[in-house]
């Protein structure tokens, strides 16, 4: 009898502790620091260096795969995503996925045939970008913390209608595009794209653009176009702006639209206090959304369209940004350091702090401790017999660098602050 109550004792703290670590805690950051931008933009004007030579290099990224259609890396580094064979991947009913799948993958991308359309095209529905041509889901083991939903390893990216694409060529099954971006590639559903000649390109390049400055909200023309994302960008022309849409041949031609004058600006948007505080109003509180699935954002997705409103150009991923501005290599400070120097050399709305896999906005400091906004999934924590786990936020917020260690279960074997690489600040050029 005392040989089953311990088994029952043991059982119980199992039971304790699992319900723990499921439990997730609202973090004393929310708390402490408020989550309205405007709080941090009400002292304090802003300027941008620059900003009209920051927004021709815009419009130089924006309409480069027009400008200059050429495919310069290699097909081994176009196909990355085939490394995945090797790894154990489950697919989204939670089985392992066989090697007879990543097969028909890899035989289905078709890759002999890379390069050899290199055809203009655009987006003309918001789209994932795909790393291999397939709809379906890529997990590690979905059964383990921070490796399950949302973070499915086939989404390479998110992009926008009104987009300027190359298509290097079409899946086996001409049912999907690999396709280069200005500074990423991938697999978008060929269902999503126009083709697009000299005449389009012409037309469409009015010089005058204007971008969406209101997250989510719908165009139509005689019936719904699309949910439009803050960042978008519209040629317009007397009062009218362009959306692509394409024929029966899958050629693209140029609607004219209206959209309500609240939800669109010129751009650039003017680098100050209160066009920063509409735009972070925005984004703030937005949900998680791993390489942009269901239309959300990531990290470096939600630094990326903050700045593309006011003409400044990121590249898509955390890592590629720090090559946006100039960057200062803060790694082996120590974590009292690293403060002392982003707050120094932080500049307000005008900074990145990286580290490896994240990116987050420095917007200044309270009493010492810098602070940032990000889009950010969760807090690591440990949890019984020393299991990885995770307290999940979910969405953008306000935080200091060192989130979430209050909770009892915080990892701090390697907080936040302690993994920080850099600082990118983006008007020192």
């Amino acid at each position: 009898m005392n040989k089953l109550f311990k088994v029952i004792f043991f059982l119980l703290i199992i039971l304790f502790f699992t319900a723990c670590s499921n439990k997730n805690i609202e973090i004393q950051d929310l708390k402490t620091y408020s989550q309205n931008p405007n709080e941090y933009l009400k002292n304090e004007s802003f300027t941008f260096k620059n900003q009209s030579s920051y927004n021709k290099n815009f419009y130089k990224n924006y309409f480069l795969v027009w400008d200059n259609p050429k495919i310069e890396i290699s097909k081994k580094d176009a196909s990355w995503g085939f490394l995945y064979k090797n790894k154990q991947i489950y697919l989204q009913n939670y089985s392992k996925a066989s090697k007879q799948w990543f097969n028909n993958q890899i035989q289905n991308s078709n890759f002999k045939e890379f390069k050899s359309k290199l055809q203009k095209a655009i987006t003309i529905k918001n789209s994932n970008i795909r790393v291999f041509p397939t709809k379906q889901m890529m997990f590690y083991n979905p059964y383990n913390a921070g490796q399950g939903f949302p973070f499915d390893y086939n989404q390479n990216s998110f992009i926008k209608i009104n987009t300027p694409i190359l298509v290097s060529h079409l899946s086996k099954d001409k049912a999907w595009a690999f396709i280069k971006t200005s500074s990423y590639f991938g697999w978008i559903d060929i269902r999503n794209i126009a083709f697009v000649d000299e005449y389009f390109i012409k037309k469409f390049k009015t010089n005058n653009y204007a971008v969406a400055i209101k997250d989510k909200f719908n165009i139509y023309k005689d019936h719904f176009i699309e949910n439009i994302q803050l960042g978008t960008i519209f040629p317009y022309k007397k009062n009218k702006f362009f959306v692509a849409v394409k024929d029966k041949n899958q050629k693209a031609f140029i609607k004219t639209i209206k959209i309500n004058k609240n939800y669109v600006s010129l751009k650039p948007l003017q680098f100050n206090s209160k066009n920063l505080r509409k735009i972070a109003q925005e984004l703030i509180k937005e949900q998680y959304g791993w390489g942009g699935i269901l239309g959300f954002r990531d990290c470096s997705s939600f630094t990326q369209d903050f700045f593309s409103s006011f003409g400044i150009y990121l590249d898509r991923n955390s890592k590629q940004q720090i090559k946006n501005g100039k960057y200062y290599k803060i790694k082996n400070f120590t974590s009292e350091n690293k403060k002392k120097f982003i707050i120094k050399h932080g500049k307000a709305f005008k900074s990145l702090i990286y580290l490896k896999g994240h990116i987050m906005l420095y917007i200044g400091n309270i009493k010492g401790e810098p602070l940032v906004m990000h889009n950010v999934w969760g807090v690591k924590t440990r949890v019984f017999l020393n299991k990885e786990g995770r307290n999940i936020i979910g969405k953008n917020i306000i935080s200091s660098l060192e989130f979430g260690k209050e909770l009892e279960t915080y990892e701090n074997m390697n907080t936040v602050l302690d993994k920080i690489e850099g600082i990118i600040i983006l008007d020192e050029r």
